[in-house]
């Protein structure tokens, strides 16, 4: 039989016409009413195996009231802690106290107190340079979707980590590390450039863990249903 409205040729037992929507009767091959036509055409546009994945998951978040374009906002913002030097800052303080005292007891000398000084100045110097390197050449900026890791000095690398695609994150401090709440943050993810990520100097390292831990389940959360539905 033909469609009323566009003369295709379609099936005797189509319910609509493929080409235009109509609805047909479902005997005689006969127009359905107008608003039978409206209300019961199918939504225009490819059919939904036909899609990307890409655009079937757009077309999820806009019958979900488009929560998919939420703001992205700042959870924290940070960089390399001087508290994470504590360590090599007491270390250095150690040897050079017990130089002194080794040149003071058994090598008391012109030539002794010579070598001491510069070993002990270069010591500090370089540490303090690292310091100083360390503070200037790394940050970090953790959103509700995404990690930020910015390093260099002058020139500059920035890593970005979907926080959906965070699978692990590990915690790593030392003794004196423990002491004055700093550490390492080791960032396991998907991400091909960055598989593990070390994010290094963190002041209250367990809080900002906790962060991070909180972003990456609200965001899976958050966009589970969507990534279902694809």
């Amino acid at each position: 039989m033909r469609c009323p409205d566009c003369t295709t040729e379609v099936p005797d037992n189509a319910t609509f016409c493929p080409q235009c929507g109509t609805r047909l009767a479902e005997s005689g091959g006969a127009a359905g009413s107008p608003a039978q036509k409206t209300a019961s055409a199918p939504p225009p546009g490819p059919p939904p195996a036909s899609r990307s994945p890409s655009e079937r998951l757009q077309s999820v978040a806009a019958g979900r009231g488009g929560r998919e374009d939420v703001p992205e906002q700042d959870l924290w913002i940070g960089g390399y802690s001087p508290k994470a030097m504590y360590g090599s800052w007491i270390g250095a303080a150690v040897a050079t106290f017990a130089a002194v005292v080794v040149v003071a007891v058994w090598q008391n000398t012109g030539f002794a107190w010579t070598v001491v000084g510069i070993v002990a100045a270069v010591v500090w110097s370089a540490l303090l340079l690292v310091l100083v390197y360390r503070r200037a050449s790394v940050s970090y900026r953790l959103t509700t979707q995404r990690f930020f890791h910015e390093k260099g000095f002058l020139s500059r690398t920035t890593d970005r980590v979907e926080v959906i695609d965070i699978d692990d994150i590990t915690v790593k401090q030392g003794f004196i590390e423990r002491l004055l709440g700093v550490g390492t943050v080791i960032i396991s993810s998907s991400d091909r450039t960055e598989p593990e990520l070390p994010v290094a100097g963190i002041d209250q390292v367990k809080q900002v863990a906790d962060v991070l831990d909180k972003a990456r389940r609200a965001e899976r959360q958050r966009r589970g249903l969507y990534i279902e539905s694809i």
